[in-house]
């Protein structure tokens, strides 16, 4: 009876706990406290076990029972009982603070990850913070201000969300998420009055405050100017969680991202998406407000060839030529842009730095780009180039060489490179290493370049995409593939020698030649 009845418990709690729908985000969220998850059921299943294994004695001790079963059943128990009970097992159910600044399964952290704000606890997750809540759930309680999932997924400039989410702005991020974190337990039953005015409160954040108050007349609960929409929505013996309307941005974030975004001369181009390309004819796509009706009779608008069938041949188009004087770039304008965008991005250096110090390639690529090319630079990011050998990089030019063979002298972007693998399985883009091409093909869902060893994944989609320049940050240094001469094994030909005659047979034919006699002997 007790192995069914738990047996049957534990598949209902798997169920009812893990759900199979959007498995993939949830077991993400949830790997950091997987152990914490088994360890509440652990002690579940033994309450339970310990409850009826005491039924089972008091309706056992109110009959004679006769024998050695009896007592081997009670030894049996016994020992089972003191295996479940150890310290291994029972040291950190049910304490909530612990010296090493571990949490329980009955925390609010956990509550957080398996709660509505979705959102939220993803952004705590991207931003790295889990260890930092654990350690201050271990030291105090704590309060946190959940906005819902609406605010951060439709409501959130899309502009400032991509902002928080990059790599070089992830100090933005935790200060953003650490100001909806208060040190301490702020219930709903404490919040100041309506005539006490507003009431200060430190936050996780260094140098945020939240202010907590009451609006006068419907007395909805406000903390800054956030309305509280589900007070107290998860209480946990370690803290508890409000529900709140929307996000709450501290004033250094919002500078951060404003001076991100109005600076000109050393301002970085936020990502943008791919250009949309009208299939048929193969242009760029044009706004609504500026599409105008075309009047009757007027020339078609697509070209004959666009109405033939395409070609097992059709490829991305090449880079156009240059223009002419009226189709003048500020090149240099560009490929400054572009290079600032890398450093502000985070993680492309080494990539920036060879750029302008140790090579003259932003010069050359400026120059390209006002005569009217368009360049893909494939940037390997700093893990990739700390892994350069000295040997690799002492030879004269070295440092050009490597950057001509992550040039591409087309303009790609990530769903461009990504439409032509999937469409011809393996594609081949010009260089400015001529001849060396560099191979690209699908791989895990991206596009990987090159082969063996020497491949890269497209790491950072569209870091930058102007029209004229396009960068997509890799992972790994690209080399052209090392023609291997194949050499022809050597057959061996077995010379046949001629034996010579014997010596004493030539003096004497000799000997028998002067006398005139060589006849008597046939050898001769």
């Amino acid at each position: 009876r007790i192995s069914l009845s738990h047996s049957f418990f534990f598949s209902s709690v798997s169920h009812s706990h893990f759900p199979i729908a959007d498995a993939s985000r949830e077991e993400r969220k949830r790997s950091n406290f997987s152990i914490l998850a088994e360890e509440k059921i652990k002690h579940f299943l033994f309450d339970s076990l310990l409850r009826e294994i005491i039924a089972i004695l008091q309706s056992t001790m109110g009959r004679c029972i006769y024998g050695s079963s009896a007592v081997a059943f009670f030894i049996f128990t016994f020992f089972l009982l003191t295996a479940y009970a150890s310290p291994q097992n029972s040291e950190s159910g049910h304490h909530n603070l612990t010296g090493s600044g571990q949490i329980n399964s009955n925390s609010v952290l956990v509550a957080l990850l398996d709660s509505r704000y979705t959102e939220l606890a993803e952004l705590v997750e991207k931003a790295l913070l889990l260890q930092t809540l654990e350690d201050a759930v271990g030291r105090h309680n704590i309060t946190i201000f959940a906005p819902r999932n609406e605010a951060l997924e439709r409501d959130l400039d899309p502009a400032f969300k991509r902002f928080l989410l990059q790599p070089g702005n992830l100090k933005s991020l935790q200060t953003l998420i650490l100001s909806h974190i208060i040190p301490n337990r702020v219930g709903s039953n404490q919040w100041p009055g309506e005539k006490s005015g507003r009431v200060k409160h430190a936050t996780l954040g260094s140098d945020q405050v939240l202010h907590l108050s009451k609006i006068k007349g419907n007395g909805k609960r406000l903390v800054n100017s956030a309305v509280i929409t589900r007070p107290d929505d998860l209480t946990r013996p370690d803290g508890l969680i409000h529900g709140i309307e929307r996000l709450l941005i501290p004033r250094s974030v919002q500078e951060d991202f404003n001076r991100r975004r109005n600076l000109r001369s050393i301002s970085a181009v936020l990502p943008e998406g791919a250009p949309e390309i009208d299939p048929r004819t193969n242009r760029l796509k044009k706004s609504a407000a500026a599409s105008v009706s075309i009047p009757a009779g007027s020339p078609p608008v697509l070209p004959i060839q666009s109405a033939m069938a395409p070609g097992p041949s059709l490829a991305p188009a090449p880079a156009p030529g240059p223009g002419g004087a009226r189709r003048h770039f500020n090149g240099d304008a560009q490929v400054k842009d572009f290079i600032h965008t890398l450093l502000h991005y985070g993680g492309y250096n080494e990539m920036a730095d060879i750029l302008v110090n140790l090579t003259s390639l932003a010069t050359e690529m400026g120059r390209l780009v006002s005569e009217g090319y368009v360049l893909t630079v494939l940037a390997p990011n700093d893990e990739a180039m700390a892994k350069l050998t000295t040997d690799q990089l002492s030879e004269p030019g070295a440092p050009e060489q490597i950057m001509y063979y992550h040039i591409i002298p087309e303009y790609q972007t990530e769903e461009s490179m990504y439409n032509s693998v999937r469409r011809f399985g393996k594609v081949k883009y010009e260089t400015l290493r001529f001849p060396h091409k560099v191979a690209a093909k699908e791989a895990d869902g991206s596009v990987k370049f090159g082969s063996g060893d020497r491949s890269a994944y497209l790491f950072d989609p569209d870091i930058y995409t102007d029209g004229r320049i396009s960068v997509q940050g890799i992972d790994g240094v690209l080399f052209p593939e090392e023609v291997e001469t194949v050499k022809k094994p050597s057959s061996s030909v077995k010379k046949v020698v001629q034996q010579r005659r014997g010596k004493l047979l030539e003096v004497a034919c000799r000997m028998l030649g002067a006398i005139g006699k060589d006849s008597y002997l046939s050898n001769c």
